[in-house]
């Protein structure tokens, strides 16, 4: 599994013209999984988010994780996260997991972080998404889960 965080002071998503996810100070969290990825993954990388530690404390240093700061999530999945652009100007998006495996894995992080008491909103799996951001620093992290031998 594959995640884009961006520490924002808002952001939300809308489907057809209705918001159906908003959050203010947190995390957008973009989420690809490819074919290999299991429940481990999600749940490694749900304790790898809920444990980053980018948000400022009173010296100014990026220290404190997302709960100190009463922040929330907003999850979007993204298969094109795993789009392969080294052949051609067509991605390929051949490592993307399909649908019945995807959804259920984005579901588990979700999952995951509510257990650990954030509050989560999310995009709808398979939409039409138009997501708006405001990042905040910016602050962008790129987090994959461990690679399978």
């Amino acid at each position: 599994m594959r995640l884009v965080i961006q520490r924002v002071l808002e952001a939300s998503v809308a489907v057809d013209g209705v918001t159906v996810g908003q959050i203010d100070r947190g995390f957008l969290v973009l989420v690809g999984v490819t074919q290999a990825d299991t429940p481990v993954d999600a749940e490694w990388l749900a304790r790898k988010t809920v444990g980053l530690r980018v948000f400022e404390d009173d010296a100014g240093k990026m220290n404190l994780p997302l709960a100190s700061i009463n922040g929330a999530c907003l999850v979007i999945s993204q298969f094109t996260l795993y789009g392969d652009c080294m052949k051609g100007n067509r991605p390929s998006f051949v490592q993307a997991a399909s649908p019945d495996l995807a959804a259920p894995l984005i579901h588990t992080y979700v999952e995951q972080l509510q257990k650990a008491g954030l509050r989560v909103e999310q995009g709808v799996f398979g939409a039409d998404m138009k997501v708006r951001l405001l990042n905040d620093g910016p602050v962008t992290l790129q987090l994959e889960s461990p690679a399978k031998d």
